[in-house]
């Protein structure tokens, strides 16, 4: 890849797109903190959900189908406010 297609497909250039990463990780993880979550807790949440999709049955589907309309209401507007910032350029 050559470097403008590198920074293209990044964003930007690679140091700029490190710190806001770094920043942004920062925030969530301290939010995680706040919230009392944390890594391993999340990690056994996931596994406990997977656990339960076998369990559920057709029930799961109603569940999958809650999780993702509540991870839509968080996806949805930060990828409509990505994509408006990123038309400013």
């Amino acid at each position: 890849m050559a470097n403008g297609s590198l920074e293209r497909f990044l964003g930007g250039s690679l140091l700029s797109v490190l710190v806001r990463l770094i920043f942004i990780s920062l925030l969530v993880g301290a939010a995680m903190a706040f919230l009392g979550v944390s890594p391993r807790g999340l990690l056994d949440a996931v596994l406990r959900f997977v656990r339960s999709l076998g369990d559920l049955g057709f029930g799961a589907v109603r569940e999958v189908g809650q999780w993702v309309i509540a991870g839509a209401l968080i996806v949805i507007p930060l990828w409509l406010l990505s994509r408006l910032f990123a038309s400013r350029r």
